[in-house]
Order: structure tokens, then sequence, then C-alpha cells
């Protein structure tokens, strides 16, 4: 009797407990920042499903799908994305940025596209510092490969599973990455910008960040889309971080709390963020767990007791030999400097005549050459 109410409270407490656990992966999450009325896994989405950059820009900003939701510049109105490539070698970034004012550009995100040199390219979406705080990066996921309804997910050959940190999926297939590495792609610049923008375009009101979240909790929750912690290709990324655009405006009303106002003054818990590549939960430990209680010591190849009154400098032993000395140890010191010639030195023979006869007869002058030296 008494086990079976145990299992009746047991299985009470776990029916109970169910609508709570539910109701907390509901539960809305927010970073705080701008980025939080632009959800870059829906985004990220849009950019595999498109084909073309001007096809992958009117999405983003169509109304019917809800994707936009920014109003950086605080007018009430919504802020139309421009999109920019930059091509440096194998590798292109896709810039997404709004137009502040008729003088003020700021940049929401960057798509990091490369092509390592296997020729498997990489995605990355990197939210914007300003708008998402430092190291908010989404990427494809390689944990669902099998069977998915997703036309980008076609299977584990293009993945490189080894560790969470090392996972990369290839998104060789995707429309829009065939289009970029095709010999006819042309950089795309938005030909938009203040004041002007496409016929079918018009901003409407931005809605509260809680119905916001409505459209897009499923994006978190999704095995197609993750977050991780770091940049995959920092070269890359750095030739883009030399064209970044921030606008004063933006980080004005960002430390003024301008953008709060989207949260109608409720809280919401923050997003976990994910473990670094670099930090001990990441990287898998190839020595001992418990190091500390169960090390053993390093065997020592030393006297473990060295002599405290050894010397610093070694000194020689007392019954050493002296060297041999091969020169004369007593030298004579009245030696001269430079060596003089000895006194009864016999002068050297003279193979000439030292002293010419000083009557000698000159030669004959021959006044002319037929003439001898005789007169007729």
């Amino acid at each position: 009797m008494k086990k079976i109410i145990l299992s009746f409270v047991f299985l009470t407490t776990c029916l109970l407990s169910l609508p709570v656990f539910s109701q907390i992966e509901n539960e809305p999450v927010a970073l705080g920042l701008p980025g939080d009325n632009l959800n870059l896994y829906a985004v990220l989405d849009i950019f595999q499903k498109s084909k073309t950059l001007e096809e992958f820009e009117r999405a983003i900003n169509s109304k019917d799908r809800n994707i936009n939701n920014l109003d950086l510049n605080n007018d009430n109105l919504i802020d139309y994305i421009r999109v920019v490539s930059y091509r440096d070698g194998g590798s292109y970034s896709i810039v997404l940025r709004v137009a502040i004012n008729r003088s003020e550009d700021q940049d929401v995100a960057v798509i990091e596209v490369n092509k390592n040199r296997y020729g498997k390219i990489v995605v990355q979406i990197i939210g914007d510092e300003e708008l998402y705080g430092e190291d908010y990066i989404v990427e494809p996921s390689s944990e669902n490969t099998f069977g998915t309804l997703n036309p980008g997910y076609l299977g584990n050959e293009r993945v490189f599973n080894n560790t969470y940190w090392n996972s990369v999926f290839y998104v060789n297939d995707w429309p829009i990455i065939i289009n970029l590495f095709s010999p006819s792609f042309v950089i795309y610049i938005s030909p938009w910008y203040w004041g002007y923008y496409p016929y079918y375009w018009r901003p409407w009101t931005p809605v509260y960040y809680y119905n916001y979240w409505g459209y897009h909790n499923y994006y978190y929750r999704n095995p197609f889309y993750r977050r991780t912690g770091y940049i995959r290709y920092p070269l890359s990324y750095s030739y883009y971080s030399s064209r970044r655009t921030s606008s004063p405006i933006v980080r004005r009303n960002r430390v003024n709390d301008a953008y709060r106002r989207t949260y109608e003054g409720r809280t919401f818990r923050r997003p976990e963020s994910p473990v670094l590549p670099r930090t001990r939960e990441a990287i898998p430990r190839t020595r001992q767990e418990n190091a500390p209680g169960n090390r053993q010591p390093m065997p020592r190849t030393r006297q473990e007791n060295t002599p405290r009154n050894r010397s610093v400098h070694p000194t020689a032993p007392e019954n050493r030999q002296p060297m041999p000395r091969t020169r004369q140890e007593n030298a004579p010191r009245n030696r001269s400097v430079h060596p003089t010639a000895p006194e009864n030195r016999q002068p050297m023979p003279r193979t000439r005549q030292e002293n010419a006869p000083t009557n000698r007869q000159s030669m004959p002058r021959r006044d002319n050459p037929n003439q001898s030296g005789e007169r007729r």
C-alpha cells in the first residue's frame, strides 16, 4: 500500500511539472539590445533559401515574413536593410546595413562565406557588436543531417564532425552559394539609400518584442542552426572589419536606453551563450581528471639532496698538477724591443762593380747612318 501511494505521488509531481517546463521553454529570451528585433536565425534561413542577393534583400525586408523589426533611428518606422557585398579572394562578406539618416549608416550583421583549400564552403552570420554584443554568431548545424526537409541539408558527407568547436557543415549546394561562386556573378551593392527605396516597400510601425518573439521562437529550437562562440575565419572577417560602418546616433540611443520601449517595461531572461572553444569545459581532457588528488610525482633525474655547502663557482682541486710550459719561464728583462744585427756580420757580396772607372770612353758617334766610324 505504501509503495502504491509513493508511486502515485511521484506520478502526480511529474505531471504537474510538465506545464512548468513547457512554459520555461516557450518563455521569450532577450539580449536587451537593439538586435533583438532582427532574428539572425531567420535571416540565415532566408539566405539559405534565396537564389540571388537581390532576392535575399527583398525577402528580409518583406512585411509578410515578419523578419525585419528594426527601428534604429527611433522614428517609430521600420528601417530598410540594404545588402552590400565585398569579395576578398575566395571569401565573401555579405553586409546588412541600415541608413540612419542622410549621412550615417549602421551595420547590422555580416554573413561570412569562406571557401577552404579543399573547395568546401562555410557560412556564418555575425551580429554587429553595437546591436548584439560580442561574439553573437549563428551558423548551420551539423546535428541533424539525415532525412530533413530542409533542402540545404542533404547528407553528412559535407560534415566534418570532430568536436563541438571543429564540427563544420558545408553549404556548397545552397542556391545562393552556387550563384556567388559562379563565373557570371557580379559584386552586388544595393542601389537604395536614405529617402530612395524600391516601389514595393513601404515602412510600417514596429511591433513589440513579445509579439515579435511569437513569430520566431521556433527558430531557437530547430536543429538546422545554432549559436557558436567564435569566428572560424578571423582573417577574412578582419577584411570586413576595416570596412565596418557604425553610427554615433545608434550608440547614443543604446546608451540612453532609447530602445527599451520595445519590451513594454518587461524583463526577459537572457539567452544562454555557447561555450567558448578554449575553455576548460569545452576542451577534452587527455590527462587524468583529478590531477591534484592522485597525481604521481615526476621522476627526478638529478640527486634529490644536493650538498648545501656547495660553492657557487667550482674550484680547482688542490692536488692538481701544473700545466707543462713550453716557453722559457724567466725571460731576460734586458731584451731589446727591436733586434739588432750582429756586429761581426759580413757584408753582402756585390755582383756589380762598386766603383765604375771615371775615364770610361764614350761610344763613337755616327753623323750619317751610311757612314762608318772612320773618315775616308
